[in-house]
């Protein structure tokens, strides 16, 4: 059994703890591109088509928007992760750097986030499955890859790094490829091509034919696309040289997430006019349509289903050690804590059980109460993304001052422009989630999210109070 946590006040007696339980199967290999492809999903490659309907070529300006605070806020965490591993991140550096409460809050939302989502996510795949093999009804479908996947995190933590790594490297390859034929496709390099020019990006209203505002409604269509890079953190806990590999999974994904998702977009606002975006359907099909790929759909199909699948088993090991984390510091049932031992050692088995059972729950609802009971339950964890991000800049703020003064050596990886680019990315969140409020279509999101946060934060509080008066009653008479 673990040691009780270190004083929060004290994050270099944190860092030298006795190790977690927990395996240390992953490679270098894993992390990186687990950080590479746990950004790309289906969000880039059908939703981004929303965005480009909203703010037109200017989307490209909405992603370099976006994406400048996912680099931020990945590099925040970096940080903080690469001086201090462990499998709660964040909310190992919430707690250390603002107390019990904050630990506690962020660590349940994002558990909730991600089990809510993986029924989004579980639903989308057996969707596309069934459109292949319709003889096989949705719901068997959700249930054979919760089964695939449960079964792939109760065992050793490589077979969760290596179904990441395929995956991620099949949606690699995808954007790379996507890239390599949009650039020659732009050149006229391409068999029955011409080149396009710059008629598209200035025609049809021009760059910007909603003005900034349809560039701050698009970082609104697109900003959660963004979500996701937090797991390659939570997973470099179980990784040979925790400090060492988050460093280098941080550095080399981010600007490369950011090429992928920018170059991407202008790759499509350069060769389609931006007025022939459909909502709904993969601007990416709709490319690939007009340079002449044959079956463009259907390979894109492929590729979503992929992604889908891929952040499935992605939120299902996040969520799995976010909850082990919290039973670690005493801020869930201590049962979870169990790990299983043999050739599969160092798995919270428990732990993934209690994850996928309320998956399996969300699923549930998603299918038999798509529109009511699990679209509020969306709504609640619609905006948690950006409460999280927001305690990951107030914790590296704090954590940061003291880490310099107490253990500067354990700065292996440090944020750009601290403290004004922490303090940038503050006030960044602060205004998306402003604007969300002024949106009719995502006010109901932040609400919904505000309403879950007080929820959980009110049992923070009471847990606080109660802790409070058992050391009052424990302490010395007068």
């Amino acid at each position: 059994m673990p040691s009780a946590p270190p004083s929060p006040s004290d994050p270099v007696a944190a860092s030298a703890v006795e190790p977690e339980p927990l395996s240390h199967g992953l490679k270098q290999r894993h992390l990186t591109m687990l950080g590479l492809g746990g950004v790309i999903g289906a969000g880039l490659f059908v939703g981004s088509g929303a965005g480009i309907a909203v703010a037109g070529p200017g989307i490209v300006l909405s992603y370099l928007l976006a994406g400048a605070l996912a680099m931020l806020v990945m590099r925040m965490l970096g940080e903080m992760s690469a001086a201090m591993p462990a499998s709660g991140a964040f909310s190992v550096h919430a707690e250390r750097a603002l107390g019990r409460w904050a630990g506690f809050s962020v660590g349940w939302l994002y558990w909730f986030l991600l089990v809510v989502v993986l029924a989004v996510e579980a639903t989308g795949a057996a969707a596309i499955a069934h459109g292949w093999v319709p003889g096989m009804p949705q719901w068997a479908w959700v249930l054979v890859f919760m089964t695939v996947f449960t079964a792939a995190n109760l065992t050793a933590v490589r077979n969760f790094g290596e179904f990441e790594f395929w995956f991620a490297g099949l949606k690699v390859a995808a954007i790379v490829l996507f890239l390599v034929l949009g650039v020659l496709a732009v050149g006229g390099w391409l068999p029955d091509t011409e080149p396009v020019g710059l008629a598209n990006l200035t025609g049809q209203g021009g760059f910007l034919p909603a003005g900034w505002d349809g560039v701050v409604s698009g970082v609104l269509a697109v900003v959660f696309a963004f979500g996701g890079l937090e797991v390659v953190t939570i997973a470099a806990a179980e990784s040979e040289d925790p400090a060492r590999n988050v460093a280098r999974a941080v550095r080399s994904a981010v600007w490369r997430i950011l090429l992928f998702y920018v170059g991407s977009m202008l790759v499509i606002v350069t060769l389609l006019p931006w007025t022939s975006m459909v909502p709904g359907r993969s601007p990416y099909v709709a490319v690939l349509d007009s340079i002449g790929v044959p079956g463009a759909a259907q390979i894109m199909n492929v590729v979503v289903f992929v992604a889908l699948l891929s952040a499935l088993n992605a939120n299902l090991y996040g969520s799995s050690r976010m909850v082990f984390s919290l039973a670690e510091r005493g801020e869930a049932p201590r049962g979870l804590l169990r790990v299983s031992g043999g050739g599969g050692g160092g798995v919270p088995r428990r732990a993934v059980l209690a994850s996928v059972a309320f998956g399996f729950v969300s699923v549930l609802l998603n299918l038999v109460w798509p529109d009511t009971v699990f679209l509020y339950m969306l709504n609640a964890v619609g905006a948690v993304l950006l409460f999280v991000w927001a305690l990951i800049a107030v914790s590296q703020l704090r954590l940061r001052r003291r880490i310099e003064r107490e253990a500067p050596e354990l700065l292996t990886l440090r944020m750009w422009g601290f403290p004004y680019l922490t303090w940038a990315a503050l006030a960044a969140i602060g205004a998306v989630l402003g604007l969300m409020l002024t949106d009719p279509g995502t006010r109901p999101q932040v609400l919904w999210s505000a309403g879950a946060a007080a929820l959980v934060l009110a049992v923070a509080g009471l847990r606080e109070v109660r802790d409070r008066r058992r050391v009052r009653g424990t302490g010395p008479r007068p």
